[in-house]
C-alpha cells in the first residue's frame, strides 16, 4: 500500500510533476550546466523574498542555516525571541554553541509583542535578534513588520527570520523590512522533499560576517557570496532537488504571488471554517494565525489518537497530533503548498466522515 497523503506541517505532500522534473538526468556542479540551473532559480527566488541581494542555496535543513547565521552574525549576546518549539530551540542552540544568549519567553499559543522585544533590547548588549515568523509548532504568526521595525531601530544589531512555514503563503519583504538573514527549508510551503534550504543575507550582514572569526566553512556566509558570483554553491549541493525548485518556482510564476497567497487564505479559512463547525478552537490568537497551517486545541470530547488512526487507514490522509509539549493537547492540519479548495474539501470531507463515525 502507498503511504497516506500527507496534511500534516512539514514535510508536506510532494506532486507527481514535481518529482518527474526531480528525475532529470544528472548534471555535474562545477560546469556550464549547473550554472545554468542556478542562474535559472534566482529571478524566481528573488521574486518570493521580495530582494535584489542574491538567494543562497544551502543542501541542508533549516536548521543548518539557521545555525550557520549565529556562527556568522553573533558578536556580544543574542536575544532569541521564543512562542514555541522552534524559536524555544533556536535559544537552546545559542547556548549550546557557548554564545551569551537571552530570552523573550510567551507562553506558547500566543505571539511576539513587538513593545516587549523594544523594551528588551533597551536593556542594552544584544546584537543579534532571533525570530520566527510562523511558529509551525503552535500556528502562530508573529507579526513580522512590527519586530523587524523595532529591531531596526536599534542600530548594528542584526535581525535572522526563520520564514519557513510562511514563505509564499504570505508577503515577506525581505528588502523593505531591513532584515538582515532570511531563511526557509522547502519542505514546507514549496512542497519538495526535505534536505534544501533558501537564504538571503543583507550586505549589513555580510560586512559584521566578513568581521567575525570562527565561522567554519560549511554555513561561511562569505563562501556563499563568493560562489554566487560564479552561478555556484560552496559544496556539493542536492541537484535533483534543485530541478523541483525550478519547476515549483516556474509554477509559482504561472500562477502568481498575489493568487498564490489568496489560494492559502481561502484554503486556510475553509480548515478554520470546519474547526467552528465542530466548535474546535483554534490554539493561536485570532488575527495571528499561520497562512499555512491551523492548530486545534484538542477537546476532551475526541480521541485523538483514533480520529488520525481513522483518516489514515479509511481514507490515507495523515494529519498531525501535536508537535513538543502540546503533542496529544492540540492537533495540526496544513494546507500548504499545492492543495486547493478541491483537495481541502477532499479532506474535510473525510475528516466529517471519521468523526460521524
Amino acid at each position: 500500500m502507498s503511504s497516506p497523503k500527507l496534511f500534516a506541517p512539514g514535510p508536506i505532500d510532494v506532486s507527481p510533476e514535481t518529482f518527474a522534473a526531480m528525475s532529470h538526468t544528472m548534471i555535474g556542479h562545477r560546469g556550464k550546466d549547473f550554472e545554468e540551473l542556478y542562474a535559472s532559480l534566482q529571478p524566481g527566488l528573488k521574486t518570493l523574498f521580495a530582494t535584489e541581494r542574491p538567494v543562497f542555496l544551502s543542501t541542508s535543513s533549516a536548521w543548518g542555516v539557521m545555525e550557520g547565521a549565529l556562527r556568522n552574525l553573533v558578536r556580544n549576546k543574542v536575544l532569541c525571541l521564543c512562542c514555541g518549539a522552534f524559536s524555544d530551540k533556536w535559544f537552546s542552540v545559542a547556548k549550546s554553541m557557548g554564545y551569551e544568549a537571552d530570552k523573550i519567553q510567551v507562553e506558547w499559543g500566543e505571539a511576539i509583542d513587538p513593545a516587549a522585544v523594544k523594551a528588551k533590547l533597551e536593556e542594552g548588549g544584544f546584537d543579534t535578534v532571533t525570530f520566527i515568523h510562523s511558529e509551525t509548532s503552535t500556528g502562530v504568526l508573529n507579526d513580522l513588520a512590527g519586530v523587524a521595525k523595532v529591531v531596526k531601530s536599534f542600530p548594528d544589531t542584526m535581525l535572522i527570520v526563520d520564514t519557513v512555514s510562511s514563505l509564499s503563503t504570505v508577503p515577506v519583504d525581505f528588502d523593505v523590512l531591513g532584515i538582515d538573514v532570511m531563511l526557509a527549508g522547502v519542505q514546507k510551503a514549496l512542497a519538495l522533499p526535505p534536505g534544501l534550504a533558501v537564504f538571503a543575507v543583507s550586505e549589513a550582514a555580510m560586512q559584521r560576517a566578513a568581521g567575525t572569526p570562527n565561522r567554519g566553512y560549511y554555513f561561511d556566509f562569505l563562501e556563499f557570496a563568493k560562489n554566487d558570483e560564479k552561478n555556484n554553491t560552496p559544496s556539493t549541493p542536492c541537484i535533483a532537488t534543485l530541478f523541483g525548485l525550478q519547476y515549483i518556482l516556474g509554477e509559482i510564476d504561472k500562477e502568481g504571488l498575489e493568487q498564490r497567497f489568496a489560494r492559502h487564505r481561502e484554503t486556510n479559512a475553509m480548515v478554520h471554517a470546519w474547526g467552528d463547525r465542530h466548535g474546535f478552537e483554534c490554539f493561536a490568537p485570532e488575527g495571528l494565525r499561520s497562512q499555512a497551517l491551523t492548530c486545534f486545541t484538542t477537546p476532551d470530547s475526541l480521541d485523538l489518537p483514533a480520529f488520525i488512526k481513522g483518516l489514515k487507514e479509511k481514507h490515507h490522509f495523515l494529519i498531525n497530533g501535536g508537535y513538543g509539549k502540546i503533542k496529544g493537547s492540540t492537533f495540526r492540519i496544513s494546507n500548504m503548498g499545492n492543495e486547493t479548495t478541491a483537495t481541502m474539501q477532499e479532506l474535510i470531507d473525510a475528516m466529517d466522515d471519521v468523526l460521524g463515525g
